[in-house]
């Protein structure tokens, strides 16, 4: 399953934002899945993303399915280097 990060917006900043999409992205997406499906985050278009925005979501992604996580489109610094935070 390929979920297109872009579409919570363009500008990912806060704990809360990025608590809401994970919660949108688990009621309406995520619970399709099934548990070896691998899950890719598709940044293609986010302009920026901070370490708390991506922590909230990507953090709780982990903790609540095994599936594995696969990171697309990752060029833009701020996001690789927010994955590169919470992923460590």
């Amino acid at each position: 399953m390929v979920l297109d990060i872009h579409n919570f917006g363009e500008s990912l900043l806060s704990r809360p934002a990025g608590k809401e999409a994970f919660a949108l992205a688990k009621a309406y997406i995520i619970n399709l899945l099934d548990e070896k499906e691998p899950i890719s985050l598709d940044f293609k278009n986010v302009k920026v993303l901070t370490p708390a925005w991506a922590d909230e979501f990507v953090t709780n992604l982990k903790k609540q399915y095994k599936n594995p996580i696969k990171f697309l489109n990752t060029e833009n610094e701020s996001v690789s280097l927010s994955l590169k935070y919470v992923t460590a």
